[in-house]
């Protein structure tokens, strides 16, 4: 069993927040838009399992850290992510090829800012964006996630809210 924080469009922004909710899960994930290297270091130190894609605002030494595409195991999870990635249905066509030959059974997103945990009930996987975590954008409220993962299963999934933008 597994617990991770799924965490997105940080935009250079920390709150002490984050470690207190996050700090003792197993893994941190950043759907991309950390904003610097900074900040980046500061997600390593707290968690030596922190994986991450590089965002839209991300510069090339972020781009030259993190992959635009990152796709793994945990548990017994295939886990698909990318920053600009759409939702069920609407797939961004930069992934949509991928996850309709071979769908994860988790595909994580940012982007967008819009908080959103759905499945795809035709290729049976769970979407999962966390919001945003950061101050830039239009969102009202910061947010991430929280999800446990039991062998195969979803478990515990909380939504985080770390206070208004």
């Amino acid at each position: 069993m597994k617990t991770v924080g799924i965490i997105s469009d940080t935009h250079s922004h920390w709150d002490e927040k984050i470690e207190a909710y996050l700090g003792h899960c197993d893994e941190i994930w950043h759907a991309g838009d950390i904003g610097s290297i900074a900040l980046a270091d500061r997600f390593e130190a707290m968690n030596p399992r922190f994986r991450a894609v590089c965002g839209n605002i991300d510069d090339a030494e972020m781009q030259a850290r993190y992959p635009e595409v990152l796709r793994f195991h945990i548990e017994d999870i295939d886990v698909l992510i990318k920053h600009i990635g759409g939702y069920p249905g609407r797939y961004d066509a930069s992934v949509r090829d991928l996850i309709r030959q071979d769908p994860p059974q988790l595909f994580v997103s940012g982007h967008s800012h819009i908080l959103k945990v759905m499945p795809d009930r035709v290729l049976h996987l769970l979407h999962i964006n966390p919001g945003a975590a950061g101050l830039v954008g239009w969102h009202k409220e910061r947010t991430l996630i929280r999800l446990t993962i039991d062998g195969n299963k979803f478990t515990d999934c909380e939504v985080i809210t770390l206070g208004n933008r």
